[in-house]
């Protein structure tokens, strides 16, 4: 075995957790010893073979709990390299209560961020993007999409449909989109937000570096302008592994709070 093979394994016999199917044993040992420092991020996982030796399992039950650990995010398999503890990836909170866009947000918390353009057209509008942003027959809409990475690490991917009156021109938009739209005095005051947890699929999945059916967070956002109108329908997934967001919560009156007392 090599240096960081024998990094991995203590000395003496392996002893797996009991309890379970013999694959979640193993899946649990290896996460220990992540845990505690025998491998860190970035490390490289001894083969499947001397795994298997070692522990005396198969290989079979080596396989099941490396690809267990796989799409819960704790390894990575990089094709043609092998298999390696993923990296720590900084989490960052997001406050549910101020409306912000990803730019604005994240350069207030010092983090440089960037983004990859996936795509900037005008389309013919789905049904859903008709109703909610009240187009009319004949409208288009807007799309923007990018993909949002602090350094080299994806954190989300926004898909934002606004109508082509608003942006009728989505290759104009340099960087931030609320920056843009503030130009034309269409910033929207508020939104409406739903979050649910979602696990990716294969296109998000890949974009996101993560693996498929690895959790994420799908937010669809209504914005809205002081007038009441609908300006921007936004459909984004975040990454399940680098936001928590966060929301103030206050208690309300109590029940004949301010009243005369009898």
């Amino acid at each position: 075995m090599g240096d960081l093979s024998k990094k991995f394994f203590a000395d003496g016999p392996v002893v797996l957790p009991v309890g379970g199917p013999l694959y979640l044993q193993l899946k649990r040992w290896i996460e220990d010893a992540i845990h505690t420092g025998a491998i860190n991020p970035g490390d490289a996982l001894p083969s499947e073979r001397d795994l298997a030796t070692k522990v005396d399992v198969s290989r079979v039950t080596v396989r099941k709990a490396v690809l267990q650990l796989v799409k819960d995010g704790v390894l990575v398999q990089r094709h043609g390299s092998g298999t390696f503890v993923a990296p720590q990836t900084q989490r960052v909170e997001q406050s549910l209560s101020q409306l912000t866009s990803f730019t604005e947000d994240m350069a207030r918390r010092g983090m440089a961020v960037r983004a990859e353009w996936l795509d900037r057209g005008l389309y013919a509008p789905s049904p859903e993007e008709t109703v909610i942003l009240g187009l009319s027959a004949g409208d288009q809409v807007a799309r923007i999409s990018r993909l949002r990475l602090s350094g080299d690490m994806p954190l989300a991917i926004e898909r934002a449909s606004l109508s082509s009156r608003i942006l009728p021109d989505p290759l104009s938009i340099k960087h931030s989109l609320y920056t843009h739209l503030d130009k034309s005095a269409n910033r929207p005051v508020r939104a409406i937000q739903r979050i649910r947890a979602a696990n990716l699929d294969v296109e998000d999945a890949k974009l996101l570096q993560v693996a498929v059916g690895s959790a994420g967070l799908n937010i669809e956002r209504t914005s809205y302008l002081a007038s009441g109108r609908v300006i921007e329908f936004t459909r984004s997934i975040y990454r399940g592994d680098t936001y928590d967001f966060i929301a103030e919560l206050r208690l309300g009156d109590a029940p004949g709070a301010g009243g005369s007392k009898s």
